[in-house]
């Protein structure tokens, strides 16, 4: 089923869109390029200043978008600097030993692939998957997200993907706080898989930046191993990318 469209919302977004194409637009540049009546436009105009979005320039010159858009993608533009601290991190580690790393950060109850070293892993099984959606209670992602987040966070991402029982709840508890306790997190699927991954938080204190898993058949290395030969080596890594993050947003 599609979504339902909110008309006054779809005509506010083209009015923005319009300005964001040039430094200023005219009132006849917005009305040709939207499609709307002159009327509307004006209205929408003034209701964007009076929200601080838009400003009028002058007669001549006509209208402008404000800084406060750049509020907007705040989010978007962390990712990307979450990313570019990271890809030498993830390179040098694929380098060394060879396995695909994955980054991701979560959105909107998800888990969401951000940079994966898999296109220039010699032992990647799948694609990079940028951009695809892991589910959070059973990724190794999602897990060492919620193993790591405030407990506030926490409730409040179990509460986007519908709640769980009393019983769901406490079996959640015993694996996060055995994640806590590793230092890292498991992929557990619903059914067997040949690829597993292993994930580990990478985060400043408390919050949380995003999670780093490395991805391996179930064949070549159990979970035991795994942990043992690489989950310190993962931990560092993300240390490292955390470090950088700080470093570069402060500077």
């Amino acid at each position: 089923m599609s979504a339902t469209v909110i008309e006054p919302v779809r005509r506010s977004f083209a009015v923005l869109e319009a300005l964001s194409h040039r430094r200023t637009s005219t009132l006849a540049v917005l009305t040709g390029e939207t499609g709307l009546p002159r009327p509307t436009v004006v209205r929408l105009l003034h209701t964007l200043i009076a929200l601080g979005y838009a400003a009028r320039v002058s007669r001549a010159q006509g209208y402008r978008l404000t800084d406060r858009v750049l509020g907007l993608s705040e989010s978007i533009r962390f990712v990307d600097h979450l990313v570019d601290a990271a890809i030498p991190h993830m390179r040098r580690f694929t380098e060394d030993h060879g396995w695909p790393l994955y980054l991701a950060s979560l959105s909107q109850g998800a888990i969401i692939i951000r940079h994966s070293t898999a296109p220039e892993s010699p032992m990647a099984f799948e694609g990079a998957g940028l951009n695809a959606r892991r589910p959070v209670l059973i990724s190794a992602l999602g897990r060492a997200w919620l193993a790591f987040c405030p407990d506030a966070d926490r409730r409040a991402i179990l509460r986007d993907i519908g709640g769980l029982t009393p019983r769901q709840e406490a079996v959640l508890d015993a694996v996060l706080e055995r994640v806590r306790r590793d230092g890292y997190a498991f992929t557990q699927p619903p059914r067997p898989t040949r690829l597993q991954g292993i994930a580990v938080p990478v985060r400043s204190s408390a919050r949380m930046l995003g999670s780093l898993s490395m991805r391996f058949p179930r064949s070549a290395m159990s979970e035991t191993e795994v942990g043992q030969r690489f989950g310190r080596r993962l931990q560092s890594l993300a240390r490292a990318i955390a470090a950088d993050v700080a470093r570069t947003g402060s500077s």
